[in-house]
């Protein structure tokens, strides 16, 4: 058993732990720290999480720690990593260095030592030395070092977590740019704050500014039944140390296809641009839940509940994309994140008169839903007049955000 530490948005944390719990059973070792997620485990638990987490951002498994001064320090503490026991010289690595607090004068530097030091031990070993590659290395190597100690880690997933799988199915990220600022694991953070686990109970879901459709396509796999990660690789696949796992890896996606199911409850989405629309359609395509997403292209300010209850999840949309089929002359929808300066000063326009509409809305057609909203606005609820029953602190990237949650009453003030 090993300490595997899991990389998550911030604020998802202890939803995290309770993921893990789920997947590896109650009993599990899992401790919630700033931006991630200590458990206790081994190399089939390092695949499970892999397939199955849709809130971590990678998983990574400690190869050494210690304390060190310089960057001379570093080396020696990596030299003294097994490399041959986890590639052959023929693959390939890099090295990522996330610091806080460090003495240390480059990054790049620190970088360059602890490859020098998997190079020098392999051509020591074997004669020959593995090189480096930036895009898609075998090995992905991560350092994280604080004021005075280092922890080395092999990043098990390769590419972040994020990526399901579906977004690339065309060659390179196909997205309309700036369309999708909203990461499939924060969507999933989101559906995992509002209690929304894709069982008939919790009932039918709605984004009305769907966008690229990023929640609606997540869930809509939780819906069915799909693994985050049944459509994708990851780098452990490569590596000497797991080769004896592979036969139980295969397994595990075997009996993860063998689960898939029709939806178990119904998936409304839609955005006002028949564009976004039509991209998020095929996008849910790709992802292979188009049969579980019902999408419609209309006005958030005029489109009707489409059952008696539910819940709406949406991360609210601006400039362009927030006035009636496109007409808006507000920031351009291939800038793909406003400051906060502009949510709390009014800047971005046609905002105010968008969130007001909604609300109203809301009160008209919407009573007896619960609304969870996601904005960098720390004044949104003041904005649409209407009382949060619960703010979640958030973070969408480098931008704080809460998840704001509406209790929706018919022609009322209060949420």
């Amino acid at each position: 058993m090993t300490a595997l530490f899991l990389p998550c948005a911030g604020g998802a944390e202890e939803l995290l732990v309770d993921e893990v719990r789920r997947i590896a059973g109650p009993a599990t070792e899992a401790e919630a720290v700033r931006g991630g997620v200590w458990v206790e485990g081994d190399e089939r638990l390092a695949m499970r999480l892999n397939l199955e987490s849709r809130l971590a951002q990678r998983v990574l498994w400690p190869l050494i720690e210690g304390r060190y001064r310089d960057e001379h320090d570093l080396y020696d503490l990596a030299r003294r990593v097994p490399w041959p026991q986890w590639i052959t010289p023929q693959q390939t690595l890099r090295v990522d260095v996330n610091a806080q607090r460090s003495p240390l004068q480059s990054l790049n530097f620190a970088a360059l030592r602890i490859k020098d030091a998997a190079c020098d031990v392999m051509r020591e070993a074997t004669g020959e030395r593995p090189s480096v590659d930036t895009h898609h290395p075998d090995l992905p190597l991560m350092l994280y070092v604080g004021p005075d100690h280092a922890t080395l880690y092999a990043d098990t997933s390769g590419e972040a977590l994020f990526k399901r799988g579906w977004r690339d199915a065309q060659g390179g990220r196909q997205d309309v740019k700036g369309e999708a600022p909203l990461k499939e694991t924060l969507a999933a953070a989101m559906l995992a704050a509002a209690g929304w686990h894709g069982r008939a109970e919790d009932g039918p879901l709605l984004d009305p500014c769907c966008g690229a459709g990023t929640i609606a396509i997540e869930a809509a796999q939780m819906a069915c039944g799909i693994a985050p990660g049944a459509a994708r690789r990851f780098a452990f696949e490569r590596w000497i140390s797991f080769k004896p796992h592979l036969n139980t890896w295969r397994e595990m996606q075997r009996e993860a296809r063998d689960r898939v199911h029709a939806p178990a409850v119904a998936i409304y989405a839609g955005d006002v641009s028949f564009r976004m629309t039509d991209f998020a359609a095929r996008n849910a395509a790709r992802a292979g839940v188009a049969q579980a997403i019902e999408f419609k292209t209309a006005d958030a300010l005029q489109r009707p509940a489409p059952a008696a209850q539910g819940t709406m999840l949406l991360n609210p949309p601006y400039g362009e994309r927030i006035a009636p089929k496109g007409r808006g002359q507000g920031r351009d929808a291939r800038d793909p994140m406003p400051s906060r300066e502009d949510f709390e000063g009014g800047g971005a326009a046609g905002g105010d008169d968008f969130f007001a509409g909604l609300a109203a809305q809301w009160k008209r057609h919407y009573a007896g839903w619960t609304a969870w909203c996601l904005s960098p606005d720390m004044k949104l609820p003041t904005r649409m007049r209407l009382k949060e029953s619960r703010r979640v602190p958030m973070w969408n990237g480098p931008i704080e955000c809460r998840l704001y949650r509406f209790d929706i009453v018919a022609g009322s003030n209060k949420g």
